[in-house]
């Protein structure tokens, strides 16, 4: 690359210099270097990749096949008559538009629930000094390392009390109180990394605290909040064990507990099964392909503290 720059030698001579300065984008790129470290690297996180997907390359496969071609001997690793049979008798033998339906109720209402929750507590376990805070945030913590089954003898007797068993509320109260210890712990994270400054100039122009909270601590946080939501929401989509007890009839169940019907004694429906978990997967696909970069800021927004 060629500069050319005018310069004054005098009260009327002007001498041109031409610059050759190097042009960065012509100049040669060091190669890579190769080395046994990076290629075990690479060949490790290529094996747990087509280990991770293939399950579910599978499982897309089997859904998309005809049902007389399931377990057609040798196997077939692309469909050669692709067809929506398994689709299309899904709907026909069950109730599944019926089971996505209390799902997405149940999945929603416990995680915005969940989330608002636990969006207080933190904020309190943040924010303010009392006498008890490290057991209440050393209980949140062991919650979480405790079985559900365990309790599930007191919590069924408990539910069968309230007259909560087999309806889509029992079971959204049954998921908030799951759900907001880990969302607790996760959102004061990011409550401590929010300078106090913020809130306190909102409280000195007018605002109460908790005005100051959802008018200016919200809006900062929105990344963690989602990363929140989604999570919960992904735990009570995904739940089996609970749902499978506390729901007994058609009306009400959700679709991990549907999915779990269609194996039987004697026989498994492959084909249903499988395009019932493509239309259950979808849903969560969706949601983190639609808010990977709200997730991301979410889980690294409260990793570091200033």
């Amino acid at each position: 690359m060629t500069i050319t720059s005018s310069v004054r030698t005098g009260s009327s001579v002007t001498e041109t210099r031409r610059i050759t300065v190097p042009d960065p984008k012509a100049a040669p790129r060091p190669r890579p270097r190769v080395t046994v470290g990076g290629v075990v690297r690479i060949v490790g996180l290529g094996l747990w990749l087509l280990i991770t997907l293939f399950p579910l390359y599978w499982i897309t496969l089997t859904a998309f096949k005809s049902p007389g071609t399931i377990n057609r001997f040798p196997i077939e690793y692309w469909p050669s008559e692709p067809s929506l049979d398994n689709f299309t008798s899904l709907f026909e033998k069950s109730s599944f538009g019926t089971f996505l339906a209390n799902s997405a109720i149940v999945a929603v209402s416990a995680g915005a629930v969940a989330t608002l929750i636990a969006l207080l507590s933190a904020y309190v376990l943040a924010r303010f000094e009392f006498r008890g805070k490290g057991t209440v945030l050393i209980a949140f913590l062991l919650t979480q390392m405790i079985p559900a089954f365990i309790a599930l003898g007191p919590l069924y007797s408990m539910m069968t009390d309230l007259g909560l068993v087999d309806t889509k509320p029992g079971l959204i109260l049954v998921y908030i109180a799951i759900c907001i210890p880990f969302s607790t712990v996760m959102l004061r994270g990011f409550f401590e990394n929010v300078p106090d400054a913020l809130e306190e100039a909102a409280m000195i122009d007018g605002c109460s605290r908790l005005g100051a909270l959802f008018r200016v601590l919200v809006p900062v946080m929105t990344p963690g909040i989602i990363a929140a939501f989604i999570f919960n929401f992904v735990n009570c989509w995904n739940e089996l064990f609970l749902s499978v007890v506390l729901m007994n009839t058609d009306a009400n169940r959700t679709v991990p507990s549907a999915l779990n019907g269609f194996i039987s004694t004697f026989n498994i429906d492959w084909g249903s099964m499988s395009a019932a978990a493509v239309l259950t997967i979808l849903p969560t696909m969706v949601m983190f392909a639609l808010a990977s970069r709200w997730i991301v800021q979410g889980l690294t927004a409260g990793a570091v503290k200033e």
